[in-house]
This record gives C-alpha cells, structure tokens and sequence, in this order.
C-alpha cells in the first residue's frame, strides 16, 4: 500500500488542501499543487510567506486532503494525510535547488513565489470518507 499511496500522492496533475492552525486553534486551509511524497514517510511542500506558514511555525501539524470527484458523493476518492512539519529552509542550497526545478517545470513566474521549502513527516493516513471501521484506502 505505501508505494501505491506515493503513486496516488504524486499524480499530477492534481490540488489539494492543506489544513492548518495557529498555537490559538484558528484554523486555515488552502489549495496547493505543490506537496510530493518523497518517500512513505516524508512530504515536502513549497510555501509563500502566507497563512500556511505562519500557523505552522507556531504549531506544526497539519492535513493535506486529496479530493477526487465520482458520480455519487460516497463514491468519491482521496486521502487525508496528517502531516508534522520537521523543518523549513527559507535560503539555501535545498530551497535554490527546488526553486531551479520548478522553474523549469512550471516557469519562472511560480518558482519566485516560493519562499519556503518544508519538510513534514507523515504521521497518519485516512481515507477521504471514514465510516469508522477498518477501512481499505479507496484509491
């Protein structure tokens, strides 16, 4: 199942939303294309200097839900995946490298606006739709 879930995480192209909050409870959310599954327990997320950011370096956690449409609502696919960021490079050889890839990628317009690179651990995975029983990843 884990390579299966890189392959899932990875499909581009694709959006997802990233949940957030401050050290108060505020919550945020924001759509991001950005987040790659590296490896089964590590994701790396570009960010601006937004929201996203500000509640993460006051409480590190955080849920990147992927959303696939299908006729009937219950039917639909995704995951939940409930993030720990572990660190962020604001400058950097890591941050250069990623911003040079992007813009080769996706142009220059995007990759400067990109000023953080994070790295997260993954600490949980959940289906899009939970019913409370064991559950088998609709992906």
């Amino acid at each position: 199942m884990p390579g299966k879930l890189m392959e899932y995480f990875n499909k581009q192209p694709r959006l997802g939303v990233i949940s957030t909050s401050n050290k108060d409870g505020k919550v945020d959310c924001a759509v991001y294309g950005s987040p790659q599954m590296i490896d089964e327990k590590t994701v790396i997320v570009a960010l601006a200097r937004g929201r996203t950011f500000a509640n993460l370096q006051e409480n590190p956690h955080a849920v990147f839900m992927i959303m696939e449409p299908e006729e009937g609502v219950l039917d639909w696919k995704g995951v939940r995946v409930y993030l720990r960021m572990q660190e962020f490079a604001t400058s950097g050889p890591k941050l250069d490298a990623y911003k040079s890839q992007i813009a080769r990628i996706v142009g220059e317009q995007a990759a400067e606006m990109i000023a953080v690179l994070a790295t997260f651990e993954v600490m949980e995975v959940r289906p899009l739709i939970d019913y409370g029983q064991g559950w088998e990843m609709s992906i």
